[in-house]
C-alpha cells in the first residue's frame, strides 16, 4: 500500500534541480496530460480510516422536475378575484363597482386562456357582470344567488387551476 502510494504521488523537486520531469505535453484535445496523472479509480483515500474508493460509475443526478407552469389565465384570475375581495366592501354601490372592475378584470384574463380554464374564466366574468347588474337594479334577482353560483365556480376554477 505503502509503495502504491508513492508511485502516485508526484516527485518535488526544486527550481533548477537537474532532472527535473519535462513540462506536460498538450493532448490532441487540448488537454494537459501528465505523466503520472492518477486516475479517479487509482486514486488513495483521503485518510487511513476512509472508506477504500468504489470502483463503480457514480450514479448520475437526475435532472430536477420541471417546474410546473401554471394554465394561462389562472394567475390573472386568480388577482382579480383577490382584488375584488379587497375592494368590495360592504355598500351596494361599492360591491357593484368592484364587481364591474372583476369583470372587467377577467375578460382581459380569458383572451389569452383556452380549454376548461378558459371557459371557467369566460364564467365567472359573465357572472360579476351579472351581479354589478342586480346590484345596481338593472336587473331583477337576487345577488346572493349569483354570488352563491360564483363562489361555485371559484372554487372549480381553483381545482383546475391548481391541476393544471
Amino acid at each position: 500500500m505503502v509503495a502504491l502510494f508513492a508511485y502516485l504521488m508526484p516527485l518535488k523537486t526544486s527550481p533548477g534541480t537537474v532532472g527535473s520531469s519535462p513540462s506536460p505535453a498538450p493532448s490532441p484535445t487540448g488537454q494537459v496530460v501528465t505523466p503520472h496523472s492518477p486516475s479517479p479509480v487509482d486514486s488513495p483515500p483521503e485518510s487511513s480510516t476512509s472508506q477504500p474508493a468504489s470502483h463503480t460509475q457514480a450514479v448520475q443526478e437526475s435532472p430536477p422536475p420541471p417546474l410546473k407552469v401554471r394554465t394561462v389565465g389562472c394567475d390573472e384570475t386568480a388577482a382579480a378575484l383577490t382584488a375584488y375581495r379587497r375592494d368590495a366592501g360592504t355598500s351596494p354601490s361599492g360591491q357593484a363597482a368592484a364587481a364591474q372592475q372583476t369583470y372587467s378584470d377577467l375578460m382581459g384574463a380569458a383572451l389569452n386562456a383556452q380549454g376548461a380554464v378558459g371557459a371557467k374564466i369566460r364564467r365567472l366574468a359573465a357572472e360579476f357582470q351579472e351581479l354589478s347588474f342586480r346590484l345596481t337594479g338593472m336587473t331583477g334577482g337576487d345577488p346572493n344567488q349569483v354570488i352563491a353560483d360564483i363562489n361555485t365556480d371559484v372554487a372549480e376554477f381553483n381545482r383546475l387551476c391548481a391541476s393544471g
